[in-house]
Order: structure tokens, then C-alpha cells, then sequence
């Protein structure tokens, strides 16, 4: 009798939560007054084939009738439910892993089956947002050791798909980030492909930036691809660049990911978990690893980029991967474009060869494909930047890089946004300093990366001297209202660009 009381019929709201479960129900409903449930209360839903654990949101108005219960889309998906189906609602049995995410909270060392078992437990999406930030800030500021750092990734390698080339080397390539333009990894791949290497390259959306390499490539062809399409793909050309999100390599990453993006969060030892189980988990041997040092990057000083380079380096060899760190300037963006539609503008200038390609994207990217080639033991040391330069001047790489698009499904043209700003010098001058993060901002606030053609096209470099009145950069936006907030943030920050 007590089970049939607790039975109500499910109805679609068509609210989005991203990762969280989420259930509605009535204030005045009877499950809520006979279980003594609150808002925000953990509930488990279950129907006859399966469960999920969700946080309670209660109903005040009559968006749902006695007896009915709502779900977030994402709970409602993982328990397969259609309109009118009756689910179950009980209360939630002790969540273990939390405990470890408590002793951690106080600063104790994890071991990794605590690890593995917080892994598994946010996988199975028994973590909410509140419990995710919880376990992401209590890893943040230095908290985790270089063994804990080891275990928190090997326990994300084996939360999911792991993919098999059959080859003793796979090549991949990451950058840090916080640099904004700084999109060689396309062109990397095409240079490494177009030499023979396999490199099945997986990436993340933006975290923090406003566009990631699966949002600029996003713009050119297909990055939602199944594991057996990026099989396909990299059996056929040597390479694929897609979003690792569908692949399900290391799925507790893009859960994380999505809590320290809102949390504005990216702390060293999951940064480096992240970046490394995903690598792992893709197959890779040997990785390249960029990272970007200056006042307004990530990494902000030398010290610190060679503690991170060291850390790579040990939690890589703990995992079985053999790493490359190269530490590059990071004092200001790269090429001219920042977002999604003109970073791939850049991308083809520069794998096309043209005159006016940005040469800095150019460089960076010989010099990161030049390292891996000598990483891979193909290439006879200190002769990677020669070939890697020979191969993208000769046109290899971008007919690789053509094939690679066609091969996921398209190769789009890029295009232009509906609305632009020109910012132009308010005096004679040098330029002196351009603070990445608020371009990154400044391009965010245009639209970027949701809007694909929003963003920032630079027109000026640390040192350049400019006239009074000559273009600084040009701001686009999908929308009249988004480039209205990019200009209100814009007016009320004077040194985005400053000139002495």
C-alpha cells in the first residue's frame, strides 16, 4: 500500500537543467506532505526498468495537477519516460563517496578507490551541482598531491570508452589555454596526418574562452561523432578532430567541465586529470603539451609553467603517456581572430598558404607540429620544424585537412556576422599590453561561442604604433543586443588595449 502512494504520472515541463536531475513536484502534492519532502531534497525516481537520483523542486502554481511529476530533460531522457507513464519516488539511500569528498573538504588525502568511487557515483549522476561544486573546490588551490593527481586521472581513464588503434604510437596535442586566437590545434593535425601519424584528436567546448577547438571546428564540418565514426575517420585519413563528448572518453570530464566553467574554476590538478584521462582514454602515446605563459593567460608566470610542465610530466608517465611540455608567450592573442567562425578564418588562412595569413598562428603552429613529429621518433631530432614547415607550405596539410573535414561529413565556408563595431585608437601611440582575459570577455559578451560568427577580429600587436583614429579591432555579433552588451562592457573598460 505504501508503494502505491507513492506513485504519481509523469508530465513533460521541457525544462533544461544541462547535467542535473531534476524532479517537480506539487507543494500540496501528497508524496511531498506524507515523506516529508523539501525543496531541494535528493529523491530517487524510479519506473519499472530503471532510477535516478534527482534534487526536488517544488511546484506553487498549476503548471502541474494533483498527482503528477515533472523531470528535468536530461532525467527525463536517462529514464526513458513518455508522457502519462507512472514513476515512483522514494527516499535516497546514503550516497558513501561523499564522505571522501568531505574528508577532502578538510584537506585529506583521497586514495583512488575514493576516486574512482566519487567517479563512478557522478557518472551514475547521483552528484548534483551543489555536490560537484563541492568535490571541484575542494580540489582547487593546491590541494591534491602528485599521486592523488595520478589516481583522480586513471580513475577517469577507466570511467569510460577507451579507444584501440592497434599502433605503438598515437600522437595528440593540448593547450592549456587562456591565450584567445590560439587555435593551432587544426593545423597541428593536418601537419601530422599529412606526415603519417595517426592522431585522433578529441576536444573540449569552451570552458572559459569564447571558443574551443570543437567550436571552431564546429564552423568547417561535423565534431558529434559516434567512436565508431571517429574509428572510421581516423582509419581513413590518419586524423580526426571532433568533441570528445559523445565518444564517452572520460564522461566525467564533460560533466566536471560544465560545474567548472559556471564556477569559473580550473584548478591544476584536474586540469591536469582532465586533459590527460582524455588523451588516455582517446588511445594516445604521445602528447604535446602547450603552454601559454603571461600576465593575463592561464599561467601567468614562469614558475608556475614549470611546475605545471613537471606535473604533466609525472602524472603523464604514471598514466603511460609519453609528454612533450613546450612553454610559449602568452602576453597577448594569437592570430586575428577571437571566436569561433574567425579563429577557423585564420585556421584556413594559414593552411592556405595566403599572404595575409596571421604569422604568429603560423609559427606556433610549426613549432608545436615540429615538436611532436621529433616526440613521435619519426623524425630525426631537431629536423620537426623543417618538415613540419615543408609539409604546410607545400599544400599537404590543408589537402589533408580538406580530407579529414569531408571525411566527418562536411567542409563548410566560413561566413560573416550580421553586426559589427570598429574600435578605433583614441590617440597616437604604442600599443603596450592587451589583457587576454578581457578580450575574452569582450568576445564572450558578443556572443561567442554559442553565436558562432561572434567574436573579435585584431588588427594590432604588443608594440605596433598607431596613428589617432586607425583600427584597433572590429567587433561582430549575431545580434543587435549582444553587440550592445559587448559595447556597454567595452565603454566601461578603458584598458581592454592599452596605448602609451
Amino acid at each position: 500500500m505504501e508503494e502505491k502512494s507513492n506513485i504519481l504520472k509523469y508530465k513533460s515541463l521541457g525544462i533544461y537543467t544541462q547535467n542535473e536531475n531534476v524532479v517537480y513536484m506539487r507543494q500540496d502534492c501528497h508524496v511531498c506532505i506524507s515523506e516529508g519532502f523539501e525543496a531541494l531534497t535528493r529523491i530517487r525516481v524510479s519506473n519499472m526498468s530503471t532510477s535516478v537520483i534527482a534534487s526536488l523542486h517544488i511546484i506553487t502554481s498549476d503548471v502541474l495537477r494533483q498527482g503528477e511529476i515533472g523531470l528535468s530533460q536530461i532525467a527525463a531522457k536517462k529514464l526513458k519516460v513518455s508522457e502519462g507513464e507512472t514513476l515512483y519516488v522514494s527516499h535516497l539511500e546514503p550516497i558513501e563517496s561523499l564522505s571522501s569528498v568531505r574528508a577532502k573538504i578538510y584537506n585529506q588525502r583521497l586514495d583512488y578507490k575514493a576516486y574512482k568511487d566519487i567517479i563512478t557515483d557522478i557518472i551514475e549522476g547521483d552528484y548534483s551541482n551543489i555536490h560537484l561544486s563541492a568535490f571541484i573546490t575542494a580540489c582547487a588551490g593546491d590541494r591534491m598531491d602528485l599521486d592523488e593527481i595520478s589516481d583522480l586521472t586513471k580513475a577517469m581513464i577507466t570511467s569510460g570508452k577507451q579507444l584501440d588503434w592497434n599502433k605503438e604510437i598515437v600522437v595528440d596535442k593540448h593547450c592549456i589555454g587562456g591565450l584567445p586566437g590560439n587555435r593551432t590545434t587544426p593545423i597541428v593535425v593536418a601537419i601530422a596526418a599529412a606526415y603519417g601519424l595517426t592522431m585522433p584528436k578529441t576536444s573540449s567546448r569552451a570552458i572559459t574562452s569564447p571558443a574551443g577547438t570543437a567550436d571552431t571546428m564546429e564552423v568547417l564540418t561535423n565534431v558529434t561523432l559516434s567512436g565508431e565514426e571517429i574509428k572510421r575517420v581516423v582509419e581513413q585519413e590518419g586524423g580526426c578532430l571532433v568533441w570528445g563528448g559523445t565518444a564517452q572518453l572520460s564522461p566525467a570530464d564533460d560533466i566536471l567541465i560544465k560545474v567548472e566553467k559556471a564556477l569559473d574554476i580550473d584548478s591544476e590538478g584536474q586540469l591536469i586529470a582532465s586533459v590527460l584521462s582524455k588523451k588516455a582514454a582517446a588511445g594516445s602515446t604521445h602528447v604535446v603539451i602547450d603552454i601559454p605563459v603571461g600576465e593575463t593567460a592561464k599561467v601567468r608566470s614562469e614558475e608556475a609553467a614549470q611546475k605545471l610542465k613537471e606535473h604533466m610530466e609525472a602524472v603523464g608517465d604514471a598514466v603511460g603517456l609519453k609528454i612533450k611540455v613546450v612553454i610559449t608567450d602568452g602576453s597577448q592573442p594569437v592570430g586575428r581572430g577571437i571566436g569561433p567562425n574567425l579563429e577557423a578564418v585564420d585556421v584556413l588562412s594559414v593552411l592556405q598558404n595566403k599572404e595575409d595569413a596571421p604569422q604568429d598562428l603560423k609559427e606556433r603552429a610549426i613549432l608545436l607540429a615540429g615538436h611532436l613529429l621529433e616526440l613521435s621518433e619519426k623524425v630525426k631530432p631537431e629536423k620537426g620544424l623543417e618538415i613540419a614547415k615543408e609539409l604546410l607550405e607545400s599544400g599537404k596539410a590543408y589537402q589533408k585537412f580538406e580530407a579529414i573535414c569531408t571525411a566527418q561529413g562536411r567542409f563548410s565556408k566560413t561566413y560573416v556576422a550580421p553586426y559589427q563595431f570598429e574600435m578605433h585608437a583614441p590617440k597616437r601611440g604604442t600599443v603596450k599590453k592587451i589583457n587576454n582575459r578581457k578580450i575574452a570577455k569582450l568576445a564572450k559578451l558578443s556572443g561567442a561561442p554559442q553565436s558562432k560568427s561572434a567574436g573579435i577580429s585584431m588588427n594590432v600587436r604588443l608594440g605596433d604604433e598607431l596613428e589617432k583614429g586607425e583600427l584597433v579591432y572590429i567587433l561582430h555579433a549575431e545580434t543587435n543586443g549582444e553587440l550592445n552588451y559587448a559595447l556597454e562592457y567595452y565603454e566601461n573598460h578603458d584598458d581592454i588595449i592599452e596605448i602609451e
